[in-house]
Parts: C-alpha cells; structure tokens; sequence
C-alpha cells in the first residue's frame, strides 16, 4: 500500500512539474526571432497586478541570458525591415509605464539592448511616460514607440467606429509625443478580430503584437506571437520560454 501511495505521489510531482516547466517541448530553431512582452519593470507591484511587474534584478538577469546565449537586440520595426540573419530577439513593453524609463531604460543602456514600447496615451490606473522621457528615449536610438489604443480598450469588443478612432487616434498622438512616424500598435488584452487587423493596417501600422504565446518566422506581421514574461517568471522557466516559446501548460 505505501508503494502505491508513493507512486501516485511521485506521479502527481511529475504532473505539476511537467506542467509548471514545460521541458518536454521541442526546442524552436535559433533563427526563428524571439519576441518577448513585459509591462513594468519595479521593484513593486503596489497597485497592478504582480504578474504584470517583472524586478529590475531579474529583468538584468533576462538581458545577460540573451547577451550571452548570442541574441542581437532589435526593435520590431528594424526586425521586419532588415530581416536580420543569426539569433534575433525583441524586447516589448506594453502601456508606457514610468518605469519603464526609471527602471527599465538605463538597464537598456547598460547593456545597449533596444525595445519597443507600446503607448496607450489615456491608459488609466498607470503612472505614464512624459513627453520628454520619451524624447530622451527616443534620441537614444535604443526604443521605438508604438500605438496601443488610446485608453487600453478591447477591440473586439468595441463598436467598429470606436475601434477605429481607438486606433488612428492613437498613432496620432504617439507621433506627435515622438516626433516619429509610429509603425507598430500591440493589440490591448491581446483581444482584436479581422476588422480590426484591416483598421490597423488601414491607417499606415506596418506590424501588430498579440499576446498568443510562441515562436515562429514571422509570416503575417499584423498577428505576431510573443513570449510572455511575468513577475512570476523564474530564471528556468525564462529559459524553457526562449527555447521553446512558452514555459508552462
């Protein structure tokens, strides 16, 4: 009986792990470019979700994995213009949240690794980006700015005229905050239908962000799939994600 218990028990740790740290799926070949998504970058999640707020210490540890394991830093403008050979990954950061310059940019400096930011310019609950962080961001030639709806709505949900307005508006106003023509939008909750794709492209987007999770050449740029890295993140399942496009069931 003890045997019985102990293999049931040990089965189940199998299961949880196996779920957890998802080691059994098949690595993804080196030249598929990987796409990362983060949000904040703090040492506290005071006010959002943890999931969303990933530590200054850990996000460190994330660039010198990629430095060392041989990744070239792109934004994603540069990725799909350029088409670059070797191991390419592109660090996004979805709202425009302060810390992403406090925190997160000076990390960039150091390790002169580029990204790609997705603004929400009347996102509510965040503290936002200023217009001359952004300046300084942009002039350093590390980030590209993006369009992420005007206040972080669900496109599929939105009536179409609201959906369109969400989205025109919002590459207006990144230009005007940027002084840059805006190229990229990240689809808000990760939530859009075909409509909206066609909206996207209508207004001049020439790429879009999902929040589906994997790695693959990049055949359609308006419906490109990330990585999602969480606050949860651990430095094995930040592994198990850059090989194989997701970590966990």
């Amino acid at each position: 009986m003890l045997i019985v218990i102990a293999v049931i028990a040990l089965l189940l740790v199998s299961l949880y792990v196996s779920a957890h740290y998802n080691w059994w799926r098949p690595c993804v070949d080196a030249s598929c470019p990987r796409v990362l998504m983060y949000h904040s970058i703090n040492e506290s999640a005071e006010g959002i979700s943890p999931d969303l707020v990933v530590h200054p210490a850990m996000f460190e540890k994330h660039l010198q994995y990629l430095n060392q394991q041989g990744y070239q830093f792109r934004t994603i403008t540069e990725l799909l213009d350029t088409q670059p050979d070797g191991k390419n990954v592109v660090l996004t950061f979805d709202d425009g949240f302060r810390d992403n310059y406090t925190q997160m940019f000076p990390l960039l400096k150091k390790y002169q690794a580029k990204a790609t930011i997705y603004l929400a310019p009347e996102i509510d609950g965040i503290e936002r980006l200023d217009q001359s962080q952004i300046h300084e961001m942009r002039d350093s030639g590390l980030i590209e700015f993006g369009a992420h709806t005007m206040h972080h709505v669900n496109l599929d949900k939105a009536e179409p005229e609201i959906a369109a307005e969400e989205i025109s508006q919002s590459k207006a106003v990144v230009e005007a905050l940027t002084g840059d023509t805006c190229h990229a939008f990240a689809y808000p909750f990760g939530r859009y239908n075909d409509s909206n794709v066609e909206q996207v492209q209508q207004v001049g987007m020439r790429s879009a962000v999902t929040v589906k999770k994997g790695i693959e050449q990049i055949s359609d740029p308006f419906r490109i799939k990330r990585i999602s890295v969480l606050g949860s993140t651990n430095a094995l399942q930040f592994h198990l994600a850059i090989t194989r496009g997701r970590y966990r069931v």
